[in-house]
């Protein structure tokens, strides 16, 4: 039996509608950007100091309520699963040592969702993945977590998107404000006041339109799409009717964007929290040294330690 960290008071908003209760997580890419290390390893199993980046993320969906997490896998990633299976001979030889910080570290993958797989063959976009998940999920909304970044468990993001979907049955997305010269990495919204009567909820803007990864000079904002959706069970069908857009691949953001076209309401809320993005390896890094620094076990330590190594490099030392 799973343990969550977190249950909803209730899985139907006061409007009646479902609160979505499911999660799909897409991670079957090669992750290029990490080779020679993701040859071998799924960039989403990387260290984040003690706990790999998966478990992050998986730990941010049950924070909100989530128990049923689906992994969208791919050729050689099967040590994802394995990651959140039992360990039964491990876990005998941490308790005949009494090492019972570590044995509860090893056994909480297991306890905190049911995860469930299915197998991308191909790598043709995000909106192909996600529509591989259609079978599991259903006709009922949904969130997507994407596999390289999470935000701050004490600055949640996900309860508040869930809860502003059920309230209007459509598309929810999450923004961050970026550079105006990085629009060309992300998909960008062009945006209007929401309802007044979504106000208590954050930060909320309707959306009136959405392209993918457009240059600076033809954004329609500097408001970005952060790797969080909550998405209604249409999504399917859309995605079935989208054509091979950016890079040739099936986008999820011209999926949503064609559902808004035909009526559905797509709204957002504005994330100014802390977002962690391991996507690249120097977002990998900056998120390592984050949290350790904030690490209540090594966190004083490191801090003195980074500080006199980029002190020493100032100096033209070697720091060590």
């Amino acid at each position: 039996m799973s343990e969550h960290s977190a249950k909803p008071s209730s899985t139907v908003a006061a409007t009646g509608r479902p609160l979505a209760v499911k999660a799909v997580i897409p991670a079957a890419g090669l992750a290029t950007r990490f080779l020679p290390a993701t040859k071998a390893v799924p960039k989403e199993l990387l260290p984040v100091v003690d706990r790999p980046v998966l478990q992050y993320i998986v730990e941010e969906a049950t924070q909100a309520g989530i128990g049923d997490v689906l992994l969208i896998t791919g050729r050689g990633k099967t040590s994802m699963v394995d990651h959140f299976d039992r360990r039964p001979d491990l876990e005998t030889r941490l308790e005949e040592k009494g090492d019972a910080e570590r044995l509860a570290a090893v056994r909480r993958p297991s306890e905190l969702a049911e995860i469930y797989t299915v197998r991308q063959p191909e790598q043709l976009g995000l909106g192909h993945a996600v529509g591989y998940a259609e079978s599991h999920v259903g006709d009922q909304p949904f969130a997507v977590l994407l596999g390289d970044e999470f935000v701050k468990p004490s600055e949640p993001l996900l309860p508040a998107m869930l809860e502003l979907q059920a309230r209007t049955g459509g598309v929810v997305l999450a923004f961050f404000e970026v550079d105006p010269a990085e629009t060309k990495r992300y998909g960008i919204a062009s945006v209007e006041p929401a309802e007044s009567e979504l106000s208590d909820i954050g930060e909320v803007v309707k959306v009136t339109g959405m392209v993918e990864k457009p240059q600076p000079e033809d954004a329609p904002s500097n408001l970005a799409v952060l790797g969080r959706y909550v998405l209604p069970g249409t999504i399917f069908d859309a995605i079935r009717r989208t054509k091979p857009g950016s890079g040739g691949e099936i986008q999820l953001t011209d999926a949503m964007e064609l559902l808004r076209t035909e009526g559905t309401p797509v709204h957002a809320i504005v994330y100014r929290g802390t977002r962690y993005d391991t996507g690249m390896p120097l977002g990998y890094l900056q998120t390592v040294v984050q949290i350790a620094a904030e690490r209540e076990d090594l966190g004083t330590e490191f801090r003195s330690w980074l500080a006199d190594f980029v002190k020493a490099d100032a100096a033209g030392g070697s720091g060590t």
